[in-house]
């Protein structure tokens, strides 16, 4: 017969891990009522909707997690391209371009290609040979590129990004492996599509359905056909790139708009074969989710400043007893409106950060305070607020003006 002690310890034990597991089914339960019901099922391993004309991550699943990203990398092999070199220049092929593997164009070691043609080769159908062939030229050799591409990416603030190759085949070095985040990739999209002065060449690249070209000498001549499949499959559909390779599964980038909103999805890791379709189907949720509960709302709310007390400043009736204030206002130039891309469950706070009063002398257009725009906790803008009226200091020269004017009086 166990003692009384003994049987309370146990029961104590099972108490404990009882509530254990209650707990953990719980904080799984939290976890999972807190992604959006339409969003619980995607495939890929990591995923994003980003608002492309702020940047805002709306919706992410493991969106910050490095990963290999496959021939998606093609979007800043494009870009870089565009923005530092002439696309009318000649590429020589390279051996060592005419050897790359599959997906292939199948130029040849010694032939010549206009630039501005090898990147629809690059970005409709990804042929791997045409984007050694581009960097070499470009960059002086694929290593030169690479350094280029890391460059732009840390400009656009993709600090958890490392290229290696521009065709995104595997890929490692002593420095990392060929890889991005899903956020990241979103990222440099929304740079591809909104903010480099090659967005347009961008976009009319990689919107092209089909495009036809041969080599310098004319003994050579290919058509190549857009296999983003993206591009017909809703309406708005802006651009996006394919990418797979065996450590990468299929991965996608893309972007659409529709009306006055702009959203980019990124995939990572979405299947692997035999299940091509599956990035379609996250990208389709994903973009859904975006155009259904998103929209623009102006919440900009218009605030009373009124006037502050300036310490050892002037009154305006020249009156020492009295208080010396100065009218507030937003700063000059603010645009009273604020647009943002809202779900209906997103909250906007105000908050308006003043001092209780400030010490003369106080020009007009002062920064005096601030108000603060926060949405869901996040500060996302700051409007200054500025003094209106000139106040002076009291000083004994002043006292000593206003003395001699009495008594001169």
């Amino acid at each position: 017969m166990k003692k009384p002690s003994t049987i309370l310890l146990l029961l104590g034990v099972i108490i404990c891990l009882s509530l254990r597991v209650y707990g953990q089914g719980a904080e799984e339960s939290k976890e999972q009522t807190e992604i959006p019901s339409e969003l619980r099922q995607l495939y890929a391993q990591s995923a994003v909707l980003m608002d492309a004309d702020s940047g805002r991550v709306l919706f992410e699943k493991n969106g910050y997690e490095q990963k290999p990203m496959a021939s998606t990398t093609k979007i800043m092999t494009l870009i870089v391209t565009l923005e530092n070199a002439n696309l009318d220049e000649i590429v020589t092929v390279s051996q060592y371009a005419a050897g790359m593997p599959d997906v292939q164009l199948g130029i040849r070691s010694g032939e010549q290609y206009r630039l501005g043609d090898l990147l629809y080769s690059l970005m409709l159908e990804s042929h791997n040979d045409s984007a050694v062939a581009i960097a070499e030229h470009v960059g002086g050799s694929v290593e030169g590129f690479a350094q280029m591409m890391n460059a732009k990416a840390r400009d656009i603030g993709c600090y958890h990004t490392y290229f290696i190759t521009p065709n995104g085949l595997d890929a490692a070095d002593e420095q990392g492996t060929h890889s991005t985040t899903a956020v990241d990739l979103a990222r440099i999209m929304r740079y591809c599509i909104t903010q480099s002065p090659r967005q347009e060449e961008f976009l009319a690249i990689t919107r092209t359905s089909s495009y036809s070209f041969g080599d310098t000498e004319g003994l050579r001549s290919f058509t190549v056909g857009n296999k983003n499949a993206f591009l017909t499959m809703m309406e708005g559909a802006l651009s996006g790139k394919t990418g797979f390779t065996n450590n990468a599964g299929y991965c996608y980038v893309g972007a659409l708009k529709r009306e006055d909103r702009t959203f980019i999805t990124a995939l990572l890791a979405c299947g692997w074969p035999n299940n091509r379709s599956y990035k379609w189907s996250d990208t389709r949720k994903l973009m859904s989710y975006g155009l259904e509960h998103y929209t623009y709302e102006d919440v900009w709310q218009e605030t009373a400043l009124g006037m502050l007390p300036v310490r050892g400043g002037i009154p305006e009736s020249g009156d020492l007893s009295e208080q010396a204030f100065t009218r507030l206002q937003l700063a000059e130039g603010t645009e009273e409106h604020l647009n943002l891309l809202l779900s209906e469950e997103e909250e906007i706070t105000i908050e308006t950060q003043l001092p209780e009063a400030v010490t003369a002398p106080v020009e007009p257009g002062t920064i005096i305070g601030n108000i603060h725009y926060y949405l869901e906790g996040e500060l996302i803008r700051i409007y200054p607020v500025t003094a209106v009226d000139a106040v002076e200091a009291v000083s004994p020269y002043w006292c000593l003006k206003q003395t001699f004017g009495k008594y001169y009086l």
